[in-house]
């Protein structure tokens, strides 16, 4: 059995409590600091190569999770160029990886803060008006 961890418990908590939009902001976060896991491998005298190789699959694993979230019913043309973009991103890693590149790391690094600004701006607004909704008490019975 494991030996209990009560960071691993807070995340485990922290994933099971948020919302589908902080889910989201969480896969940005954890992609991006693999970005830098790989850039910063990269930048060293002694390249660790398995270190970037490991970090670089695991944003495309996330990239890759992003991309199958996507529901192209409901989310139209956004959700087409979202899929469109992400593809990018992951071309961009694996080109990174290949030919063990820091600057495609750093323009898909670059592009996905952005995008998590947007993220981190949506799902601030959704939570105010979420909160705005249960000051005046939504009232379910009818």
């Amino acid at each position: 059995m494991g030996k209990y961890n009560p960071v691993d418990a807070y995340k485990e908590i922290k994933i099971k409590t948020a919302s589908q939009g902080e889910l989201i902001l969480m896969l940005y976060d954890e992609a991006i600091k693999q970005i830098d896991i790989a850039i910063d491998s990269l930048s060293t005298k002694t390249k660790h190569l398995d270190r970037i190789n490991n970090a670089i699959i695991k944003a495309q694993d996330i990239i890759t999770e992003l991309m199958v979230s996507l529901d192209f019913d409901r989310g139209g043309g956004l959700a087409k160029n979202l899929f469109s973009l992400y593809m990018f991103f992951n071309q961009q890693l694996l080109n990174a990886n290949i030919k063990k590149s820091v600057e495609p790391l750093k323009h898909v690094k670059k592009l996905m803060g952005e995008l998590r600004s947007s993220w981190r701006s949506a799902v601030e607004k959704v939570g105010k008006e979420n909160d705005s909704l249960g000051s005046e008490g939504v009232d379910i019975a009818g």
